[in-house]
C-alpha cells in the first residue's frame, strides 16, 4: 500500500483522483469561500508535482490547462502525485479582475502568506504550508491579462542561488521555446518556493479576454513535458532543441498619440533599428515610426489599436542567450 495523499481534509488513497473543495474564508454574507483542489495519487512512487491556476483572477487559460490535464491521466499509470488548485482567488476570480476586491492585493505578491492576514494572504498561507510544500516541482499557471504576448515561461529566482539551474531546467522541459531568466517581485509563488526547496516555473500562456486555445494546448504539452520528463507519466516529452532566453525587456512608448499600424508581429526576431510600428493620425498619414533600440524578441503589444503619447505600444524581449 502506498503512502496517503492529503491536503488538510482531502484524501486520496494510492491509485486514486480525489475532487473536492477547501473553505478557505467567508462571505459578508457567511457563505463560504471555497477553493477547488483535485488531488491524483499514482500507484508507483514518483516525485509530487503541485499545479494551480488563477492566482490572478482575470488569468483563465491556467485552469483550462489543468483541466485537460486532469482528464487525461489515469491514476494507475501515474508515478507520484498531483496536487491541483484550479482557482487560487476566488474573489478576483469571481470579479473578472487581477486583484481580489476584498483586500485589493494580487495573490501572487502574497505567498508565502500570513496566518493572520488579509483574505489574499491567509488563502496563500494554506496553500503554500498545506499542499505547496508537499511537492517537488511547483507549476505557477498565468497568462498576461488581456494583452496579447506570447507563450513563454518564467523563471523568477536570483541567479546566484544554487536552485536557479534547476528551476531553470524546469523551464527548458517545459518546453514552450521562450523563457524569461529575471528575479521576480516578493511575494510572487515562483519566488517563494524555490527558497524552502521546490524548484518552481512560472508559465504566462498567452493574453487575451477569456481563454485561448492555441496557448492552452502549448500548456498542456508543457504540463505533459514535465510529467513524462520527472517520470510520473511513460512516454517521451517534445522539447524544442533551441530555446530563446531573455533577462528583462525594453518598453516601446509612443511620443505621439494615434492609431498603431504594426510592421512586426509576436515572436518576430528584431535587430537594431527595425521598425515596430508606425504610430498614424485618424486619416492615416504617419505621425511617427518606432524602431527596435537593440536586438530583441517582439514580446506583447498594445491591447487596443490607439494610444495616447506616452502610452505602451509593445514589449521587447532583450539580452538573447539560447538553451
Amino acid at each position: 500500500m502506498g503512502e496517503l495523499l492529503q491536503v488538510e481534509h482531502l484524501q486520496a488513497e494510492t491509485g486514486q483522483r480525489t475532487d473536492g473543495y477547501l473553505s478557505m474564508a467567508e462571505m459578508q454574507d457567511g457563505s463560504p469561500v471555497r477553493v477547488p483542489v483535485s488531488l491524483v495519487n499514482g500507484a508507483d512512487d514518483g516525485p509530487t508535482l503541485y499545479l494551480q491556476a488563477i492566482s490572478d483572477g482575470d488569468e483563465l487559460n491556467g485552469v483550462g490547462v489543468i483541466r485537460q490535464v486532469l482528464k487525461r491521466l489515469d491514476p494507475a499509470l501515474l508515478h507520484g502525485q498531483i496536487i491541483a488548485v484550479l482557482i487560487v482567488n476566488f474573489h478576483a476570480f469571481h470579479a473578472h479582475q487581477a486583484f481580489s476586491p476584498v483586500d485589493g492585493k494580487k495573490m501572487n505578491r502574497c505567498f508565502p502568506g500570513r496566518k493572520d492576514g488579509t483574505s489574499s494572504e491567509r488563502i496563500a498561507y494554506r496553500l503554500f504550508h498545506n499542499a505547496i510544500k508537499q511537492a517537488d516541482y511547483c507549476i505557477d499557471l498565468h497568462q498576461g491579462g488581456v494583452r496579447p504576448m506570447i507563450d513563454e515561461v518564467r523563471v523568477r529566482v536570483d541567479r546566484r542561488k544554487r536552485i536557479h539551474r534547476v528551476c531553470m531546467e524546469l523551464a527548458r522541459v517545459f518546453g514552450i521555446g521562450y523563457i524569461l531568466d529575471q528575479r521576480g517581485p516578493e511575494g510572487q509563488l515562483a519566488r517563494s518556493a524555490p527558497d524552502e526547496g521546490i524548484p518552481t516555473i512560472d508559465p504566462e500562456l498567452g493574453g487575451c479576454p477569456g481563454w485561448d486555445m492555441e496557448s492552452i494546448q502549448k500548456g498542456i504539452t508543457g504540463v505533459e513535458n514535465v510529467l513524462k520528463h520527472y517520470g510520473l507519466v511513460p512516454g517521451e516529452p517534445h522539447i524544442p532543441e533551441k530555446q530563446v532566453v531573455v533577462d528583462g525587456f525594453f518598453t516601446v512608448l509612443s511620443n505621439r498619440g494615434g492609431f498603431i499600424e504594426f510592421h512586426a508581429q509576436r515572436y518576430d526576431h528584431l535587430q537594431k533599428g527595425d521598425p515596430i510600428a508606425d504610430v498614424t493620425d485618424p486619416f492615416g498619414n504617419v505621425l511617427e515610426t518606432l524602431r527596435a533600440p537593440e536586438e530583441s524578441i517582439f514580446w506583447s503589444e498594445n491591447l487596443r489599436p490607439m494610444v495616447a503619447s506616452g502610452e505602451m505600444v509593445a514589449t521587447l524581449g532583450k539580452n538573447i542567450r539560447y538553451v
